[in-house]
């Protein structure tokens, strides 16, 4: 079912706005989101296979492709072990559910509960994420000194893929239980 022409058109579109697709080993396991471009290449290379769609359409002069958002892998893919999920921005976002972890208003920045500059750590367990206001209310102060409360301990996540996706589209949730 490989294309060429189809690729040039894929190669060639802008993909904005057209979102991302899921990428699941052989056996489900969830590995990679990549460009929905990614995903039409791979399945019209015949590495991958459709298991959902979007319901957006790709179109070429003599072919046309439901865009897919699920794709399940036709070889089966080693991955490594990942003792803890990495710490980004979006993955503590993602795991403070995007709220300010004193307030409770919506998330902006990011603050060490513990401040780096008086011993603190770049860790799971002093990471929060905060307003603009509390974090600047809180600056480099513990929180009992700026008069802030925590909603929750921070914690390191136990499914870190899931929360290094950020905003679950709607037709994953199906293949991340």
């Amino acid at each position: 079912m490989f294309h060429a022409e189809f690729l040039q058109v894929a190669a060639y579109t802008r993909f904005a706005g057209m979102g991302r697709a899921l990428v699941l080993n052989t056996s489900h396991q969830p590995l990679a989101v990549v460009t929905a471009r990614r995903a039409v290449v791979l399945v019209l290379k015949e590495k991958a296979e459709v298991l959902a769609s979007d319901g957006q359409v790709f179109h070429s002069e003599h072919v046309s492709m439901d865009a897919p958002s699920v794709l399940r892998l036709r070889r089966f893919v080693r991955v490594p072990y990942r003792a803890q999920a990495p710490l980004t921005r979006r993955a503590v976002f993602a795991r403070d559910h995007w709220t300010c972890q004193y307030c409770g208003a919506p998330a902006e920045n990011l603050d060490h509960v513990v401040p780096k500059s008086r011993g603190g750590t770049h860790t799971w367990d002093n990471v929060v994420a905060a307003c603009r206001r509390c974090n600047s209310k809180k600056e480099n102060r513990f929180i009992d000194e700026a008069g802030l409360h925590l909603a929750r301990l921070p914690l390191a996540p136990s499914d870190g893929f899931r929360l290094a996706l950020g905003r679950l589209e709607p037709e994953w949730e199906a293949f991340l239980l």
